[in-house]
């Protein structure tokens, strides 16, 4: 599996009565996203909403902060 793959629609999820969603069978295999595992929710408001399973979240921060350097130095 890539690092960050390309965007991908899986699908539509519904909602239910408590606010649970339920994550998309090949999502879950692709990403190996098990019952009881963590995941962190983050949103921009008014924007996305994003799931990264909590063991993978420092690797995020850190790809993250080495994209946002690169634009950083980049701006004249």
């Amino acid at each position: 599996m890539e690092k960050f793959p390309m965007p991908k629609m899986y699908g539509a999820v519904t909602v239910g009565e408590r606010g649970q969603v339920v994550i998309p069978a090949e999502i879950r295999k692709q990403y190996e996203i098990k019952t009881g595992d963590k995941l962190i929710v983050f949103a921009k408001p008014g924007g996305p909403i994003g799931l990264i399973p909590s063991d993978q979240f420092t690797h995020f921060l850190e790809h993250a902060t080495k994209m946002l350097s690169k634009i950083k130095q980049a701006k004249p």
